[in-house]
């Protein structure tokens, strides 16, 4: 045998352990290498809570933010109140949108460990989510008093300002997170929106080109691309515009498929509202309800604001909130309690007529106290308004439980609405997904307006229709009537509503426009009449009742 062949047959050399030089990556800011030099400690069987850490930090970049999950809940059994694994942990619940969840692991990290710059940012990427401005704002600041080179909380606040239209600190906040990181994602989009509003498209455009060149998380490619329709729509190039924000609702969908996309236990959010209006039409009409029992701390008058995502809600709801002794809720989860007892994931709902009147009560007293803590005062002898457009879809539990509720519903022409629904980025959810695609934005809106049809007719409950149309053409006509609906007197308040949202804040996708004062957006279909021309014919018995002359 030769020596060659002896050397070759030597025993193999144990692998050795690459701890000090993933401690080493670490040391020079090299996270990748680290991350990366930490899976293979793991796959050799060698795991410790910073190699779990790291190699979690590697399936949340790839996007399996489960498997990210079961890692850090392995590191957190070897490091039991670790904060670092606990700030993680928080991160990776905000990502599979457990957003409750997130939020209380993060509190509970920066009460153990105030200085924790990053569970302070983190945190304020949660309260963003819930739409808890003020709060998110204050999380930030406290990042940034323990760190000021965290760029994202920079950029951050300036995304926040440019929202609320406050253009001064939108454009300093910008600045200072751009000379941190020239390509600070928040920071370009609070200068392409600035841009987008004051209608310099090219300015916007010029902004975000250069930004889809580097290498960003997907919620930030989304954004990208949609400020992008944005721009080349003030440029008048409507084709360019479609596919801009078609390739943003695709990176949206490669972002949440795991999380969202309809499969055999989750079904998608159209066949949810078809199974409520199945159950509808098989229960029949309903001559009476029977009376609620009153409940302490519930409002005098209680309105029911619903329609549609970007039929208008935003807009009267700051019309009706700007009256005296009008309390309004924005999209709040006012529901949660009623939803977990008596809707399922499918859609299915119990007898709704021969509910327990123990059990209504007890959800009806949940609701108000729901309510007084959402709106942080009482309701009590005063107006309530609960909107959210999606609100359509439990008409029929609302109904039972508040049969002396108005309900208000806001039609606005179906182009329009499914066209916005197209354009926007929404907060990740069911709704969400179907906005994601334009032929199934028709289908659902057409599903959701059948069911509210068919809930009208078989149940006695008080409704009233405010057209967007005829509320932007002539604001009063509409508004007294609505106020005359509602129970309340006219005041010249009413008209005062744009200043009543930017003191109050807007949470919706119409922020930027309320804020403004009375926006006629319609029409803006014509534009894409080419692109929606695939869709007009789902949409054709709602454009016959609500659109607009052509």
């Amino acid at each position: 045998m030769s020596k060659r062949n002896t050397q070759n047959r030597r025993p193999p050399v144990a692998p050795r352990s690459q701890r000090s030089q993933i401690d080493q990556a670490l040391a020079a800011g090299d996270v990748v290498n680290a991350a990366r030099l930490a899976e293979r400690e793991l796959a050799a069987g060698r795991a410790d809570p910073l190699v779990l850490n790291l190699a979690a930090w590697r399936k949340e970049e790839a996007g399996d933010f489960a498997a990210a999950h079961a890692l850090l809940r392995q590191a957190l059994t070897l490091s039991p109140g670790d904060v670092a694994i606990l700030g993680s942990i928080g991160a990776v619940l905000r990502k599979q949108g457990f957003l409750e969840d997130a939020l209380a692991v993060l509190d509970g990290v920066v009460a153990a460990e105030p200085r924790h710059s990053a569970a302070w940012l983190e945190r304020g990427y949660v309260l963003d989510a819930l739409r808890n401005d003020a709060a998110a704002t204050d999380s930030y600041h406290h990042a940034l008093a323990l760190d000021p080179t965290l760029s994202p909380a920079l950029g951050k606040l300036s995304d926040a300002a440019a929202r609320r239209g406050d253009a001064g600190s939108a454009q300093s906040y910008a600045q200072r997170a751009l000379a941190l990181n020239p390509h600070e994602p928040s920071a370009i989009f609070a200068l392409a929106l600035l841009a987008v509003e004051a209608r310099d498209g090219a300015r916007a455009e010029a902004l975000l080109r250069p930004l889809l060149e580097t290498p960003l998380a997907l919620d930030d490619r989304t954004r990208t691309l949609t400020l992008l329709g944005d721009a080349l729509d003030r440029l008048d190039r409507p084709a360019e515009a479609f596919d801009a924000y078609r390739a943003a609702q695709a990176t949206f969908r490669e972002a949440y498929r795991e999380q969202l996309a309809p499969a055999v236990d989750r079904p998608s959010h159209r066949a949810f509202i078809d199974s409520i209006r199945a159950q509808v039409a098989a229960t029949g009409s309903i001559a009476a309800l029977p009376a609620d029992e009153r409940v302490a701390g519930a409002a005098a008058t209680h309105v029911f604001l619903l329609g549609y995502p970007r039929s208008g809600t935003t807009l009267i709801e700051n019309v009706l909130a700007s009256a005296t002794d009008v309390v309004a809720l924005e999209e709040r989860d006012t529901l949660v309690d009623i939803d977990a007892a008596l809707l399922a994931n499918d859609g299915t709902m119990p007898d709704l007529d021969t509910l327990d009147p123990a059990l209504l009560l007890d959800l009806r007293t949940r609701y108000w106290a729901r309510v007084a803590a959402l709106a942080e005062t009482s309701v009590a002898g005063k107006v309530l308004v609960d909107m959210n457009p999606f609100n359509g879809i439990k008409l029929p539990i609302l109904a039972r439980l508040f049969p002396q509720a108005r309900f208000v519903v806001m039609r606005r022409d179906p182009r329009d609405v499914v066209l916005s629904c197209f354009r926007v980025n929404f907060t990740p959810g069911a709704g969400a997904w179907a906005f994601s695609d334009l032929e199934e934005t028709a289908r659902h809106y057409d599903s959701l307006m059948r069911l509210i049809d068919l809930v009208r007719e078989t149940l006695p409950i008080a409704t009233h229709d405010v057209r967007y149309d005829r509320l932007v053409g002539e604001f009063e006509p509409p508004v007294r009537a609505l106020a005359e609906f509602i129970g309340i007197a006219w005041t010249e308040d009413f008209a005062a509503f744009a200043s009543t949202a930017r003191n109050r804040g807007v949470r919706t996708a119409s922020e930027t426009q309320v804020r403004k004062g009375l926006y006629n957006g319609g029409g803006q279909w014509r534009r894409y009449a080419d692109q929606l021309g695939p869709v007009l014919p789902i949409l054709a018995p709602w454009i016959e009742r609500f659109g607009s002359s052509d």
